[in-house]
């Protein structure tokens, strides 16, 4: 049983707290990984994390009210102040400080992620040229904020403006620069652009700083009447009270082309180098560059009440809350968050190629298949026409998928051959992919290889069969048979291969690069390989494990009561999130950890005090879930307020005796 607290106080403004609940009851759900395929039965929410891509739980069912796009990743806020973030996260940007509390706007620049609190104060985190980036000594009063490259800009309530962080970097310089005009004042609206800023004065005029090359900082004398402005790579963008867009600065890719035709503009945003416009309709123009297809946007849109630009890639918010993305995908910020959720196999590769980006596959119930990550390749090109998917997994370069017929199609890189699925190959029942080789296990036990075979992992030992799982490391394979007995086969620099002797009863492996894991059946974990330099110990005790997983350094199990145990290095474990009931199932890559989940924490969200004087609260968490409320004055003696099962995702909670009571605080149970 679990709980935390959250009530009120008088004369203060109290944050609501997430609180913990118990798990659902459990899904069976299959997860399919490079590392770690498991075979599936039922859907669960997807999370992921690491320097890869960041997905927090319960993205898929947040409804928002503002959004930001910075290079590679979005910042939502929702209307309690709560901020949630997903996508890359190289330094961090991803990972919300503690203690932020209630925020009333964010934004997003190359690296770093800004909140600005309900207090006036501002937040940052990532990296904005510093890996600790800071706010300017004092600054408050704040009630606007923008960021973009590695700069960021604070509007002040008395119309003043603070900027810091580097205007010139590797991508964007100050060429003809303009300096920002001492004494500016009585400004609206701020934007940050890629070494530029624009700022918007109560009169309607517009008045820029910064890089200029291709004349973003060179605003037309002419232009009046501005209502609201946006700042590109190297353009800028004006919004005129009669619905018009103006831009000017750099054309190189149409992004300056405002369509003839466009009128009746209600917003507007610019990316690196593309341009968003939202029309009163609620529909979105864009235009400029659309390698990425982020002036694409998704057909039949409509319902937009808000729209914002990264780097490459789009955003818009819809009027129900919800978020829709699209562009570029390398770091999973267009994935659509409603997406997320009826998940039953994911795969992620440990990103072998150089830039180690790494790619990512999620395979949804209604058979729709999302993609993300690396795409040098086409490894995230899925093949048109796909027949029904029974299973995906990733490899370095390349991504198979086992369709319901037995079959598998692969498609990506085929340097070495991993594409070219054997012309004889029988009914296929699981497959796996390592670094630059192909694996697939046949009905009749045996199993098949190709692609690399360097280290030997392409060549089967002889005689091998009555298998009935495979895995898949880098450059070595695992194989199962039913006498729970282990053969593996491959590289052996570090042991990954030398299957300790007498090893038996196994029900399930996992491989990455250099070490080998095994479950056996009495819920213990077995493992060899570069674990055994004793670096990254099996945890002294660990039992009931149900399930496990191993990517990169990292060694992870499942225990029957849906808790994850993680170990490995350091900077990859205490990365692990929390906010979930029970972890269905896991899996890991170097730069990714993804995971199945259910349940979820119960969130009770302080609404304050109706006119009859009872004061409100919502309980927002699973439907159909037993709920009890309990208050306490002084945190230590717990009163019974009520007891439910959720009729919905949000339950109205009141308590009609808070009155008169100078404090009191609240806590959600479950049995």
């Amino acid at each position: 049983m679990k709980a935390q607290n959250i009530g009120f106080e008088r004369m203060s403004r109290q944050t609501p707290r997430r609180c913990p609940g118990r798990p659902c009851a459990e899904l069976a759900v299959a997860l399919v990984l490079a590392q770690a395929p498991v075979l599936a039965a039922q859907a669960g929410r997807l999370v992921g994390w690491g320097r890869l891509t960041k997905l927090p739980d319960k993205l898929s069912e947040t409804r928002f009210t503002r959004v930001a796009a910075g290079g590679a990743h979005n910042l939502g806020l929702t209307s309690e102040g709560a901020v949630w973030a997903w996508g890359r996260n190289w330094y961090g940007q991803c990972e919300l400080p503690e203690g932020l509390g209630t925020v009333q706007a964010v934004a997003a620049g190359e690296e770093q992620s800004l909140a600005l609190k309900s207090d006036g104060s501002v937040v940052i985190w990532g990296y904005d040229g510093s890996s600790t980036p800071s706010v300017p000594a004092g600054l408050s009063n704040v009630v606007a904020i923008a960021a973009c490259s590695q700069h960021s800009v604070a509007l002040k309530s008395d119309g003043t403006v603070v900027a810091w962080g580097p205007l010139s970097t590797d991508h964007w310089d100050l060429t003809n620069a303009v300096a920002m005009p001492e004494g500016l004042s009585s400004v609206v609206a701020i934007a940050a652009g890629g070494a530029h800023n624009l700022a918007l004065k109560g009169d309607g005029t517009v008045v820029a700083w910064g890089g200029n090359r291709g004349g973003q900082s060179t605003v037309p004398g002419w232009l009046s009447n501005v209502v609201a402005i946006a700042a590109g790579g190297g353009h800028s963008l004006a919004l005129t009270g009669g619905g018009w867009v103006m831009a000017w600065g750099t054309n190189n890719y149409g992004q300056i082309a405002v369509p003839e035709e466009l009128n009746n503009v209600i917003a507007i945003a610019a990316g690196q180098w593309h341009s968003l416009a939202l029309k009163s309709n609620g529909t979105v123009v864009a235009w400029g560059d659309d390698y990425f297809g982020q002036s694409s946007p998704p057909p039949g849109l409509s319902g937009v009440v808000a729209v914002a630009a990264g780097a490459r890639h789009s955003l818009a918010l819809k009027e129900d809350g919800t978020v829709v993305a699209w562009g570029d995908n390398v770091f999973g910020q267009s994935l659509n968050p409603g997406e997320l959720r009826d998940v039953v196999a994911i795969a992620t590769s440990d990103g072998y190629h150089p830039s180690r980006s790494g790619h990512g596959l999620a395979l949804r119930q209604n058979g729709r298949l999302l993609v993300w990550g690396e795409n040098w390749y086409g490894q995230v090109t899925v093949p048109e026409g796909l027949g029904p998917i029974a299973a995906i997994a990733a490899g370095g370069r390349h991504s198979l998928a086992l369709l319901e017929d037995g079959s598998v199609v692969a498609w990506g890189d085929n340097g070495l051959g991993q594409l070219n699925v054997p012309g004889d190959l029988g009914l296929v029942t699981a497959i796996d992919a390592g670094d630059g080789h192909s694996l697939a296990l046949q009905r009749d036990g045996t199993i098949a290889a190709w692609g690399d075979d360097s280290y030997g992992q392409s060549t089967v030992p002889a005689g091998l069969s009555g298998v009935v799982a495979i895995e898949a490391g880098r450059w070595h394979n695992l194989a199962l048979r039913g006498d729970g007995t282990v053969a593996a086969w491959g590289r052996n620099d570090s042991g990954q291969t030398a299957v300790p002797a007498g090893l038996d009863r196994v029900v399930a492996l996992a491989a990455s690069k250099q070490h080998s894991l095994a479950l056996r059946n009495d819920g213990t974990v077995i493992a060899w390989g570069d674990v055994l330099t004793g670096r990254y110990p099996v945890p002294p005790g660990l039992n009931r494990v149900i399930a496990i997983a191993a990517g990169g350094g990292l060694s992870l199990a499942i225990q029957d009561d849906g808790t994850l145990v993680v170990w490995g290095p350091d900077g990859q474990t205490r990365a692990v999130p929390s906010g979930w009931s029970k972890t269905l199932a896991v899996a890991a890559g170097e730069l990714q950890t993804l995971a199945l989940v259910s349940g979820s924490r119960p969130w009770l969200v302080p609404i304050g005090f109706g006119v009859n004087g009872t004061f409100e609260l919502e309980l927002r968490g699973d439907a159909g879930q037993p709920y009890t409320i309990q208050f306490s004055s002084d945190l230590l003696k717990w009163t019974h307020l009520t007891n439910f099962v959720a009729p919905a995702p949000a339950t109205p909670v009141p308590d009609p005796e808070a009155a008169g009571q100078p404090r009191r605080f609240y806590r959600a149970r479950t049995p």
